[in-house]
């Protein structure tokens, strides 16, 4: 698998994100950025949704093994910041029940450059659980 395919795509689709964020419903656009978005996130879990639906069932099952996988795509973040890198907060990616945090809000987070899975705890816990 290539990775930086991977992470290169990462990138192009949170910024799309960002791109739609940035839109009110009312704007021209909306529904095309909207359209282009949807092609994005569809055409990443075509190429490599099957890599990382097995990566996922990996974590999933040493972190949080009582939560479904979902699709790729449902673990990425909304934005990138100035530097490229994503400021994980306690609500990006899918909430999942951590066995090692019993009764706490902990999220996985699919996060580029590099591409890695962050396990999201609160506002304090942030742990590379996969790096590619």
């Amino acid at each position: 698998m290539n990775i930086q395919e991977i992470n290169t795509a990462l990138v192009t689709i949170i910024q799309k994100k960002q791109e739609l964020s940035k839109l009110s419903y009312n704007d021209d656009r909306y529904d095309e950025v909207e359209e282009e978005l949807h092609d994005l996130e569809d055409e990443f879990n075509d190429s490599f949704g099957e890599y990382l639906e097995e990566v996922l069932g990996d974590v999933h099952h040493k972190v949080c093994p009582d939560t479904d996988v979902l699709l790729p795509t449902a673990y990425l973040p909304e934005q990138l910041n100035g530097d490229g890198q994503v400021d994980v907060t306690g609500k990006e990616g899918v909430w999942v029940e951590a066995d090692a945090f019993p009764n706490k809000e902990a999220r996985l987070v699919l996060v580029p450059n590099p591409t890695r899975i962050i396990l999201s705890v609160g506002k304090g816990v942030r742990e590379e659980v996969w790096k590619a």
